[in-house]
């Protein structure tokens, strides 16, 4: 007998398909609520493009406006997508978008050919392959002091990004309070509204970019849910210090709030020494440390992260996964295994090779005019744009993309309110020595001072 094609559909994902009862009209609007006048970098164009393109697929008699869910409208294309697309478009050199423009190490990659030669090329077990699990639970118990069950307190997820995704989904209610720590990576505040998460922001400000720890005591309360925290943070560089951590720790553990820590540039610290706050006392059972393999590894395309925290609350961390991706791609698990029992040596070198990229685009910065502010961490650096006399970061990035032919990003994507970052642009070093310098000499060439 032959069955409908439905009985081959896993239980789960059998639904019917929601059919909108109208068509609403997405009206374009500037850059993630950024109205900074002509000058601006608008997804207006972006948006009428892809709906030109859909229209254009369906044929002439039929116009379908883009359909998107309303927690989303919001959130237009990223702005890593337009400036890595204006970026070809013009030539540029691109210090805007965090990937490396050289390869990862031959010993990961070779160890993830041979697992495909080896047959390892089927689905892993959904919260990660046993040997990847125990590297974590190795490399975390170095570097922290901590012992976590690696087949009860880990789980393996398609990135950090989607370790965060399913962190938030799987913990947060529609309506619990989460507090940020702006600026900070976009995908929080996208995950944050698909959850229906109330989010709380507090800024930190340049030049240090440090703790307002007053600040921070006035908004945390019994009605908070968890502290998304991010160290080394992406995009200033900061590293939260001990003092800083401790203050989150105390405020966490009198008002029983949770953190995800975000720590993927973890192994990317030149000042001082990074602290997982789950290593803090009273702290590991309510905290969630989210990380990755592509920063430390130059493997950003891999997609491998994971998610370690006390078994209950990893049960909702890894619930989540199961829906979100299921398991995570088989063969990088084994390789990203190897990765994490690399020697000392390779760490010692990597922030080595680092700070070597980091000397010559801050100095190239600093020469060129800008306003440097210190990084500690990561592979980011962000500066102060104003002595060149354009009114925005957006109108900023767009003439040094086409007038100079270096990209930088925007930061005031990375705010509740684009205004607090209007003067800031963030540049990346994660880029060989020759193209760093290049970049630098045409913003001396072509960036005059106004």
């Amino acid at each position: 007998m032959l069955l409908p094609s439905c009985f081959f559909i896993r239980p789960s994902l059998r639904t019917p398909l929601y059919k909108p009862s109208h068509w609403t009209h997405i009206s374009p609007i500037n850059l993630r609520r950024l109205s900074f006048g002509a000058a601006s970098i608008s997804t207006a164009s972006t948006v009428e493009e892809e709906q030109a393109s859909a229209m254009a697929q369906d044929g002439s008699t039929r116009q379908h406006p883009l359909q998107v869910a309303k927690r989303l409208e919001k959130f237009k294309t990223t702005i890593f997508t337009q400036m890595s697309s204006l970026a070809i478009e013009h030539g540029a050199i691109n210090l805007g978008q965090g990937f490396p423009n050289f390869d990862g190490p031959d010993f990961v990659k070779d160890v993830a050919i041979q697992a495909i030669k080896d047959g390892k090329n089927q689905y892993a077990r959904g919260f990660g392959v046993p040997d990847l699990n125990s590297a974590i639970a190795a490399r975390f118990h170095k570097d922290t002091g901590l012992t976590v069950n690696p087949e009860k307190e880990i789980t393996v997820t398609s990135g950090c990004t989607e370790a965060i995704a399913a962190t938030i989904l799987g913990l947060i209610n529609p309506g619990d309070e989460v507090i940020v720590f702006a600026p900070f990576y976009d995908s929080y505040e996208a995950t944050l509204s698909m959850a229906g998460a109330k989010i709380t922001c507090i800024t930190l400000r340049p030049p240090d970019f440090s703790l307002p720890i007053e600040e921070l005591k006035s908004k945390v309360s019994k009605n908070t849910r968890a502290i998304l925290m991010n160290t080394p943070h992406n995009p200033t560089g900061k590293m939260f210090t001990r003092e800083e951590l401790d203050q989150i720790a105390s405020l966490c553990i009198e008002n029983d709030v949770l953190v995800f820590s975000d720590e993927v540039y973890d192994k990317l610290s030149f000042e001082m020494d990074h602290i997982s706050i789950a290593s803090l006392p009273g702290m590991y059972e309510r905290t969630v440390t989210l990380n990755s393999l592509g920063k430390t590894f130059s493997l950003t395309g891999w997609k491998i992260g994971w998610a370690i925290a006390p078994t209950h609350l990893i049960w909702g961390v890894k619930q989540a996964h199961s829906y979100l991706t299921f398991a995570t791609s088989t063969p990088m698990q084994y390789a990203a295994a190897a990765a994490l029992r690399a020697p000392d040596s390779y760490y010692e070198e990597l922030r080595k090779d680092y700070k070597a990229k980091k000397e010559i685009l801050v100095e190239g910065l600093k020469s060129v005019g800008f306003n440097v502010y210190p990084s500690s961490g990561t592979y980011f650096v962000v500066v102060d744009h104003t002595p060149f006399g354009l009114p925005n970061d957006v109108a900023f990035c767009e003439y040094l993309i086409k007038e100079v032919g270096v990209v930088a990003i925007p930061t005031s994507v990375f705010y509740l309110d684009p205004s607090e970052g209007k003067n800031l642009v963030r540049f990346t070093f994660c880029k060989d020595e020759e193209t760093l310098r290049s970049a630098v000499a045409r913003m001396k060439e072509r960036l005059p001072r106004k």
